[in-house]
């Protein structure tokens, strides 16, 4: 120490140091209030910068108090050194956290918005998110006086063998990213693979993709294995998709009127169920000379995937209903069977006895 410690020095270090508490305990009260303001803006902007300024400008404030405190100290050269040097590595800290949720969080808004659902690519914001933290780590060692060089000639070295180790991880981290910017999916979207699975995409993060069926079961495939299986998407390039219902009318039925009232049903449906497509065309073709029945496709419009059960449900009891009352009939399968006596009388088999053997028709009694 340059001069001895007196009471004088620890009056003013504590009034720093207190300064930067109070300081920092009307900063969030200040920040506080105008988050609640910014909510309120349709600007997201005013909200980034809020966010950032609740946590960078406290912590900041109370390490002024401490370097202030020091600074009133009667310490060493060395002994001031390193404590700025750990408040500005505490200050940097905070920055880089701060910058990474912050970033991050506009990553998770921009694949919201380009996605146009409310799941998210967690993909992107992890990949941002240790991005940022390692651009920060980086700068904090160069702010220490730690060399990086070395450091990143070494991960350059290693990275080799790290790639080889977590072959499969990697691969999955790829073909995530490969799938997003591709934008083939996306989340929110319907899908179906060729192995069965079907559901809506509700995640796709750094190794799987989290698939969620209709009966609320989860999915779990790993995104390499989802890259390189033949897919169905039924979002893109459109959520609206037609349904075909099978029908069929008996031989002696007018197709004329059968067409008509099936087409008004049609319309009754798509104006009436929710889901349904209200402008969508009806759309009867008749296409088969069947066994029983003379059978048609009715073409329906629909909203999303998983509407279309229900929509289906109404139409078949509406259609249904209405050929009961129209005297339209749906005839089913029939067949004829005619069995026919050949006259052979029928040979004996040697165990079988001569009385149980059948008389051939015509013999007398």
């Amino acid at each position: 120490m340059n001069e001895a410690l007196t009471l004088h020095h620890v009056i003013v270090a504590g009034i720093a140091v207190a300064a930067g508490l109070a300081v920092a305990l009307v900063l969030r009260v200040i920040l506080r209030w105008l988050a609640e303001r910014a909510l309120r803006t349709r600007w997201a902007g005013d909200d980034i910068i809020v966010d950032v300024l609740r946590t960078l400008a406290p912590w900041s404030a109370v390490a002024a108090g401490v370097a202030a405190a020091a600074a009133a100290l009667p310490l060493t050269h060395q002994v001031g050194h390193i404590v700025n040097q750990v408040l500005t590595t505490l200050v940097m800290l905070t920055a880089t956290l701060t910058a990474a949720r912050v970033i991050s969080g506009l990553a998770q808004s921009v694949a919201q918005s380009r996605s146009g659902v409310a799941g998210s690519a967690t993909i992107f914001v992890n990949i941002t998110r240790i991005a940022v933290l390692a651009m920060g780590f980086l700068i904090i060692l160069e702010t220490l006086g730690i060399s990086i060089a070395p450091l990143l000639t070494a991960l350059g070295v290693g990275g080799l063998a790290i790639a080889l180790a977590l072959k499969d991880t990697l691969a999955n981290l790829f073909a995530g990213v490969h799938i997003l910017v591709s934008r083939t999916i996306q989340p929110g979207d319907y899908i179906r693979l060729s192995s069965g699975e079907e559901g809506y995409v509700r995640d796709i993060n750094w190794r799987i993709t989290v698939v969620e069926e209709l009966s609320n079961n989860l999915v779990i495939i790993p995104n390499a294995k989802l890259a390189g299986t033949n897919m169905t998407n039924f979002s893109r390039p459109e959520q609206k998709l037609s349904v075909t219902v099978q029908v069929g009318v008996g031989y002696d039925s007018d197709l004329e009127h059968v067409e008509r009232i099936t087409n008004e049903v049609v319309e009754s449906v798509m104006k009436d169920i929710t889901g349904a497509v209200p402008d969508h065309e009806p759309a009867v073709r008749f296409h088969t000379f069947g066994d029983s029945r003379i059978g048609f496709t009715v073409v329906l419009g629909v909203g999303e995937y998983s509407d279309k059960y229900r929509i289906k449900h109404e139409f078949i009891k509406r259609l249904h209903q209405r050929y009961r009352s129209e005297g339209i009939r749906i005839p089913a399968p029939a067949r004829t069977v005619s069995l026919q006596q050949t006259g052979e009388p029928v040979i004996p088999h040697p165990r079988t006895p001569l009385d149980a053997v059948p008389a051939p028709p015509g013999t007398p009694g």
